[in-house]
């Protein structure tokens, strides 16, 4: 997956197994960081509540090919989220 700053995207288990409960994403940049394994990659960005608005500011390692993007904060169930 391509991402671009501003997007938001929705990290589950699927993009890495420390995401149990999943959470909403607003990227604001991928890092430039070097990576233990292939296909990960470090993300800075904020972790939004149902309404979209920021209340944590995250670096996450994930798999950025198993992010799924989201067009609206609401598009996942308030139940399934954190911070919602």
């Amino acid at each position: 997956m391509r991402l671009h700053a501003a997007d938001l995207v929705l990290v589950d288990r699927s993009a890495s197994p420390q995401f149990v409960v999943p959470i909403r994403f607003r990227l604001i940049r991928v890092l430039d960081r070097t990576t233990t394994y292939d296909g990960w990659a470090w993300l800075d960005g904020y972790q939004v509540n149902r309404t979209g608005q920021a209340f944590a500011r995250r670096e996450i390692y994930v798999q950025p090919e198993n992010l799924r993007k989201l067009t609206d904060p609401a598009a996942v169930g308030r139940s399934s989220l954190i911070g919602g």
